[in-house]
């Protein structure tokens, strides 16, 4: 009996990844060219996997590069972990970069916030913020 296939409707509803999506994976290599019967693309399990492996990797924040080399790694099994977790250190790393810029944005965004909620100010404190910032950028 053969393996199941699957059209690209039904893997984007097993998986919740956009058709568009699918074949931009597919055109960049993330995915193989799905084979076809007819005119529709045929999948099967092990592209439902890959996908799958592919969207938590990009929920992660990796770039495609980065899944890219994790897919490699994957391919290759357990002797890879080291490299799998060197790439996932450096990742890491530029997350919590990421985390305390937003942090800091957060906080001068909520500063501003409150200064217009109170109305002392004659000017607009956001708009006097961001004046600011450029001013001291021009500099």
């Amino acid at each position: 009996m053969p393996p199941p296939s699957f059209t690209i409707g039904q893997l984007s509803q097993r998986t919740g990844a956009n058709i568009e999506t699918i074949r931009y994976y597919e055109r960049i290599g993330l995915l193989p060219v799905a084979l076809r019967q007819g005119r529709y693309r045929s999948y099967d399990g092990t592209d439902i996997g890959r996908l799958g492996f592919v969207r938590r990797s990009r929920e992660l924040g990796f770039s495609i590069k980065e899944v890219r080399a994790l897919l490699d790694l994957a391919a290759g099994g357990h002797k890879n972990c080291a490299e799998a977790r060197d790439l996932a250190a450096v990742h890491l790393l530029d997350v919590r970069s990421r985390i305390a810029d937003l942090r800091r944005m957060e906080r001068t965004l909520a500063t501003t916030v409150r200064a217009c909620d109170l109305g002392d100010d004659a000017g607009c404190p956001l708009i006097e913020t961001l004046e600011g910032n450029l001013k001291a950028e021009t500099r």
